[in-house]
């Protein structure tokens, strides 16, 4: 084979043949939109200085992806340990820019010169990186704290009986952020606690207080029986966060209900059986108090049977309001004083579950529990002036708390009282 000789002429030739070729490759490359994996990659300002000033807090980072990648950004201070401000972020192809503020880990780096990377890798292992520097100046690396940070009581039960309704959550905030705390549930699910209201601000420095009843105050389900985990979380202007975290456990939840059955009283002179009460004598009563919730209902004295004078109430036997407690009440045309002066116990309190807490014990009517209520009241007074034909009723309070509509002004029956 003869071999292919080349003078100065020829090569003259060929090199730009090469040179041409080259250039078409690179045009034809261009033209079908081949790109760098990661490219036009930038930082700018490279000297920030985050403190909330408002001048040079933040510096944007730049990049563009050609095709769909795992996307990292970090930090490589003078000891050579990384800070990630972004980690295996799934990006697809386009342009990006993302301003970061010298937090990495909730955290602000402190003062020092560091260089940025910018990293990307594709599913089939292809690797782009572009990196620099960044100068970090006067950053405020002060984190905001929760001091003396508080659950009490650490079991609650949100179901309005008066007892252990509410779990306070506290602490000492050292600097200005934004909190918010939660409770998160078994499932990943989130509850907001709201704080409440005092002469110091939501997130301003200073003692702050949480009032938590688990929505039941508002006509809600509270969360379901449980462990959960008190979470709160502070974040400064900056970007610097804490969080800590508490244990809380609910039981017993939910709303509260009881019905007045069928709302139905029977009202009647004992001695007579008729509705006719001279003065003197006593009108008694008999109804059924029925709990239809999905929680226990408690009940204070005096028990189903008590007998009381009409010039009497239920605070001079002694049996007063007690938030939270529910109890049976009689209450009359003409009344002068507060609603229901005569009220009863859910029944005799020995046939009730009782249950000690903080070393006291309570009665407890439970979810589906019947009960009969009985009563009566001695007349030695006219209960209206001049009129002997009276308006009594019956009612199922929420001491404290509500009465129902369902359960107010129940089956209203004139009374003839008798001279």
């Amino acid at each position: 084979m003869n071999e292919l000789r080349f003078g100065p002429k020829n090569s003259m030739s060929s090199l730009f043949l090469v040179f041409c070729c080259s250039l078409l490759v690179a045009l034809a490359l261009t033209a079908c939109g081949i790109r760098p994996l990661l490219y036009e990659v930038s930082a700018q300002p490279e000297v920030i200085t985050p403190n909330a000033d408002g001048l040079e807090d933040v510096t944007r980072i730049a990049y563009k992806l050609s095709r769909s990648a795992d996307l990292s950004i970090y930090l490589v201070d003078e000891a050579g340990e990384r800070h990630y401000f972004r980690q295996n972020r799934r990006r697809s192809a386009g342009d990006y820019r993302v301003d970061f503020g010298g937090v990495v880990d909730g955290g602000m780096l402190p003062d020092g010169r560091y260089n940025w990377v910018v990293e990307a890798v594709t599913d089939d292992g292809a690797t782009s990186r572009a990196e620099g520097v960044l100068v970090v100046q006067d950053a405020d690396v002060e984190r905001p704290e929760f001091e003396g940070f508080s659950i009490y009581p650490q079991v609650f039960t949100p179901n309005q009986d008066g007892k252990q309704d509410r779990a306070t959550i506290n602490y000492y905030l050292t600097k200005e952020a934004d909190v918010s705390v939660y409770l998160f549930g078994p499932d990943g699910q989130k509850y907001p606690i709201a704080e409440k209201e005092r002469d110091v601000e939501p997130g301003e420095p200073g003692f702050h207080t949480y009032d938590y009843e688990g929505g039941v105050d508002l006509g809600a389900d509270p969360p379901p029986d449980g462990d959960y985990i008190v979470r709160a979380e502070a974040v400064d202007r900056v970007g610097n966060r804490t969080v800590v975290t508490g244990t809380l456990t609910i039981q017993d939840g939910g709303r509260p209900r009881a019905d007045i059955v069928n709302a139905d009283v029977e009202f009647y002179n004992p001695e007579t059986g008729d509705k006719v009460v001279p003065l003197g004598s006593t009108l008694a009563f008999t109804l059924t108090v029925e709990n239809t919730g999905l929680v226990p209902i408690r009940t204070t004295g005096p028990d189903s049977g008590t007998h009381y004078r009409s010039d009497q109430n239920f605070n001079t036997l002694d049996t007063y309001e007690t938030p939270g407690a529910w109890r049976v009440g009689i209450d009359y045309e003409g009344n002068p004083s507060y609603a229901y002066p005569y009220r009863w116990g859910l029944g005799q309190l020995e046939d009730l579950e009782s249950r000690v807490i903080d070393g006291q014990t309570f009665y407890y009517l439970m979810p589906g529990q019947r009960m009969i209520v009985t009563g009566s009241i001695q007349i030695v007074d006219v209960p209206a002036a001049s009129k002997d034909r009276v308006f009594f009723w019956a009612g199922l309070i929420h001491e404290q708390v509500r009465i129902d509509t369902f359960n107010d002004f129940v089956d209203p029956q004139q009374i003839v009282i008798g001279f």
